[in-house]
């Protein structure tokens, strides 16, 4: 099953607002470490169309997770 090999959790239920959010902060923050991680493998075959990728993504988790830790605050 493809669910073993992610770092994102499967949550049961349905949480509160504030726990959603937080939820969902974590996970974009995972989502953006995971795209870190990737990138020097890229970078070390020279491959840039996926550094870009990468770059873009890593911009748009990381955007997300502030966007949501304010909402928290």
């Amino acid at each position: 099953q493809f669910s073993k090999l992610t770092a994102i959790r499967e949550e049961d239920g349905a949480p509160d607002a504030h726990t959603m959010v937080d939820m969902l902060r974590r996970d974009h923050e995972t989502a953006a470490r995971t795209c870190r991680e990737a990138f020097p493998a890229a970078e070390k075959a020279g491959d840039q169309p996926t550094m870009d990728l990468l770059t873009q993504r890593i911009q748009i988790h990381e955007k997300t997770a502030w966007m949501l830790r304010s909402v928290n605050a």
